[in-house]
């Protein structure tokens, strides 16, 4: 069994909501105050309680600290997190957050992640608010993270330093690109940068709730309490049927984009580039998208600690303006490899299980370097291979 949670985000989602419905749905309160008392960031406590929110009860999760202009840079950020003693996914889940909210942050600002300052997601009841979450679902045995389309509000809201910015903030809907999400007519924000930063980060996938036996259902209060739809974040927590007859697969990420305006040169340039910052592989669908207009889905398989370098050369020459991805797992077959010999010419090849495959490129320049046909100079190296195991 895989124990899942599927968040339903109808009335957005914010760090203090995310905590709150986990703690409600029954992840331990102690653990997760033992994981945040570990954060060497002083001056803040952690006050949880019950309310009532549009007549639906709920936990509060309030970071008390008292107010300040701090902006930490992320590298800061990640001291404080790899400093704190923490179990392995709680640090990891915390420092992909992060590490995503830099990215975007450095885009909007027109700097680098490593030199960005984090604002909102850098003062202290955001830095707790986002370990928490991590530590929360590691208390509940959480593996893999669902939520729903995105609630957002509309209108301004004070930014600080910034002053006034729309609703939804330029933040939330830059780590909201390529996940479904929709407005609502309230003038007020729904989904925060530390709510969007987290959803976009953790969740495997957007949509309705996938097939699961329910454990347990928790309900996360924000701040205010609104007329006519209750002002809460909702988390189901289920244990979901898996087939471990393959055992444990490879963990990967597959990343997607649809384009309309490329031309096949194009798409084959996107390919060879993906191929050469590290994918596994990457392949390109025909597609119909709205108003009846043929386009092409572009595919990739890569190693989840690739996913940055890969997505960026996926944006950069597609030209999209954004990127949908799901985290699955792999099964790849061993296999050797090996140089064989075709008339001087080196040619490398794979050995699989009563398989030979050979380069093409390695393939193609052989014979045109011998003037040979390349069927044939394909068949003289598969042969060779086969005589290799």
């Amino acid at each position: 069994m895989s124990r899942i949670a599927w968040f339903h985000c109808f009335s957005g989602i914010a760090g203090d909501m995310a905590l709150g419905a986990l703690l409600d749905a029954g992840a331990d309160e102690g653990t997760v105050r033992d994981h945040l008392g570990k954060l060497a960031v002083p001056g803040w406590r952690l006050e949880v309680s019950h309310v009532q929110r549009a007549g639906v009860r709920a936990t509060r999760a309030d970071v008390i600290c008292e107010p300040t202009h701090t902006h930490r840079r992320v590298a800061e950020i990640n001291d404080i997190v790899r400093g704190a003693g923490l179990p392995e996914e709680v640090r990891e889940r915390a420092l992909a957050v992060f590490d995503r909210l830099a990215t975007v942050e450095a885009r909007l600002h027109g700097s680098t992640p490593d030199e960005v300052e984090l604002h909102e997601v850098g003062s202290i009841d955001a830095i707790v608010d986002v370990v928490g979450v991590c530590s929360a679902l590691h208390a509940l045995g959480i593996e893999r993270v669902y939520a729903s389309p995105i609630a957002n509000g509309m209108g301004v809201t004070n930014a600080g330093s910034h002053g006034e910015l729309p609703v939804p903030a330029p933040a939330t809907m830059a780590l909201l690109t390529g996940i479904p999400t929709y407005g609502l007519d309230l003038g007020m924000e729904l989904t925060t940068p530390t709510g969007a930063a987290l959803v976009s980060t953790l969740a495997a996938g957007f949509g309705a709730m996938p097939a699961l036996t329910t454990v347990a259902v928790g309900y996360g209060a924000g701040s205010r309490d609104m007329p006519r739809r209750p002002n809460v974040a909702q988390v189901v927590i289920g244990d979901a049927a898996t087939d471990d007859s393959l055992g444990k697969g490879l963990a990967a990420l597959l990343l997607e984009v649809n384009v309309d305006d490329a031309t096949g040169e194009m798409l084959a340039h996107t390919i060879s580039q993906l191929l050469e910052a590290g994918a596994h592989d990457a392949w390109v669908t025909p597609v119909v998208m709205k108003k009846g207009r043929p386009a092409h889905t572009v595919h990739v398989l890569c190693d989840p600690a690739l996913a940055s370098p890969v997505a960026d050369v996926l944006t950069r020459e597609t030209g999209s303006l954004g990127v949908r991805g799901t985290r699955l797992e792999r099964w790849p077959h061993a296999r050797d490899e090996a140089v064989v010999d075709v008339d001087g010419q080196p040619i490398r090849v794979k050995l699989g299980a009563g398989r030979v495959k050979v380069e093409h490129d390695d393939a193609a320049a052989a014979a045109w370097a011998l003037g040979l046909p390349l069927r044939e100079v394909l068949s003289r190296a598969e042969e060779a291979g086969r005589a290799l195991r």
